[in-house]
Order: C-alpha cells, then sequence, then structure tokens
C-alpha cells in the first residue's frame, strides 16, 4: 500500500492534490517509527492512541486502512479505494474540476513527514483547490 501512496504523491507532485493520513498506532513513538520504516513523507495525525480515536469516530472508520477521496469542495466521493482505482478516481476529480493543468507553488518538503499530535478534530475544505485522498491506518486491530 505505502509504495503505491509512494508513487501517487510524487505523480501528483505540484497538482492540487493532497494525501493526509490517520493513525491508530497505541502511542505516538509507534507512528515515528512506522512513518520512518515505511518512508511517508505525506501528513499523518496521530488519533489519540487507538481505534476508537477522534477521527476515526468522526468518520465512523471500522476498519484499517480506510481510503477516503474527497473532491475539491470536501465531498467524500470515493471510500476504498485502491492501487489504480485509486488512481482513477483521483484522476478522473482532477479532470472532472478542470484542474489537470493547474500547478501549485512547490512546498517546502522540510518537516512535512512528522506526525502532528491532534487531540481535536476540525473539518476543512481545502478551498475548492483539489482532490485529496485521505487515508486511516495503523496497526492496532
Amino acid at each position: 500500500m505505502y509504495p503505491h501512496e509512494r508513487s501517487l504523491v510524487q505523480r501528483l507532485a505540484g497538482k492540487p492534490f493532497a494525501l493526509v493520513g490517520v493513525n491508530s498506532d497505541k502511542d505516538i513513538e509507534e507512528l515515528h517509527t512506522a512513518m520512518a520504516k515505511e518512508q511517508i513523507t505525506w501528513p499523518s495525525w496521530f488519533d489519540g492512541g487507538g481505534t476508537g480515536g477522534p477521527i476515526a469516530s468522526l468518520y465512523q472508520v471500522n476498519a484499517w486502512p480506510t481510503i477516503y477521496v474527497l473532491d475539491p469542495k470536501g465531498v467524500i466521493r470515493f471510500k476504498n479505494v485502491r492501487g489504480e482505482a485509486l488512481d482513477k478516481a483521483v484522476d478522473g476529480l482532477l479532470e472532472e474540476f478542470g484542474l489537470n493543468d493547474v500547478m501549485v507553488p512547490a512546498q517546502a518538503e522540510k518537516g512535512r513527514a512528522k506526525p502532528a499530535r491532534r487531540r481535536e478534530v476540525q473539518k476543512k475544505s481545502n478551498g475548492g483547490k483539489g482532490a485529496q485522498a485521505a487515508e486511516k491506518t495503523g496497526t492496532s486491530k
């Protein structure tokens, strides 16, 4: 799973696309270790140390991994698509919203791979700027 996600992030670099992860490992050190081992370079949030964290609860996640693909308006358009189906979902949304030729300024990579520690869940839209794929991962079952 992670190799495909890495390739998706690389292929869509500069496009209006964001991959974010939510992790349910029991402690934040497990998350740091997994991110380093799996070469996760996209943001990944620690969901409170278990499968019943605030993000998993808000989005009714009951299986890991769960993948949501959101459109530029923040609407969940696809759930649990992987591999080629994930590519098609994201590419299709970029096409549907006329964003295939849009390039965004490069963001500094320094520090992006560090997981954020969040206790409160905030619903955010990406302001109509592109497709997002969100993933809920973790080793907890």
